[in-house]
């Protein structure tokens, strides 16, 4: 149980590593920003829901008043004609409709404390929305000026390190070409003590033979000089 619970720590290390390097700050603070203004929409459109229910009512309270009004002047006039009857029944329709005016004022009076509110939360949200947007400019163009900055880094890293290998490249031929030089006075030095034979030279074997033979009939003959000079 240990092992698969390492193992699975480091994959979720590695997951959130890859995660990290695949994440754009500026996208997430767009798509958040995106977010807030969906809402802000939501909070309007209520605001207008409302207030359009509303105006709906009013319209019919409107039109009940008239009624009301127009079964008032009804009543009167039923009266004046001794019609009493006529106007009880006008009343009584009058009546039902002022009961229902004092419904639709009630619902009215819910509407307008809930429009109230909802446009009070608009306003808040709207006022977020926009300090949040303010904020997520400037932080995408501090994001922006950082990378841009890093990038001029790494580069600047890289070139250095190229110099580096360009350099650690000349001293090896530095040294190289010491050495080369050194071996090359080297050989100079035994060819000129007579260790090592001058190959380059311009006298072949044919003229070295021919000095030894030379060099030989010399010496002879300087002897037998000696010789004939002492009496032997």
């Amino acid at each position: 149980m240990g092992l698969f619970n390492r193992m699975s720590t480091v994959i979720k290390a590695k997951m959130n590593k890859i995660a990290d390097k695949m994440e754009d700050p500026r996208e997430t603070l767009d798509y958040s920003y995106e977010k807030q203004l969906e809402l802000l929409q939501n909070v309007k459109r209520g605001v207008a829901e409302v207030t359009t229910s509303k105006k709906r009512l009013e319209l019919q309270k409107a039109k009940l008043q008239q009624s009301i009004d127009k079964l008032d002047q009804q009543a009167k006039d039923a009266i004046k004609a001794d019609r009493e009857d006529l106007a009880r029944l006008a009343l009584e329709r009058k009546t039902a409709l002022v009961a229902q005016v004092e419904g639709l004022d009630q619902q009215i009076t819910d509407l307008d404390q809930e429009q109230q509110k909802l446009v009070a939360a608009e306003k808040r949200l709207s006022t977020k929305v926009e300090i949040f947007r303010t904020k997520k400019e400037t932080i995408k163009a501090q994001y922006s000026s950082a990378e841009a900055q890093v990038k001029i880094n790494e580069s600047f890293s890289g070139i250095s390190e190229e110099m580096a290998d360009v350099g650690l490249a000349m001293e090896r031929a530095e040294d190289k070409t010491e050495q080369m030089k050194a071996r090359s006075a080297a050989l100079d030095e035994l060819i000129e003590q007579g260790t090592l034979e001058d190959l380059t030279g311009s006298r072949d074997e044919v003229e070295r033979e021919l000095s030894k033979l030379s060099s030989q009939s010399s010496v002879d003959a300087e002897l037998a000089k000696l010789k004939k000079e002492a009496g032997k």
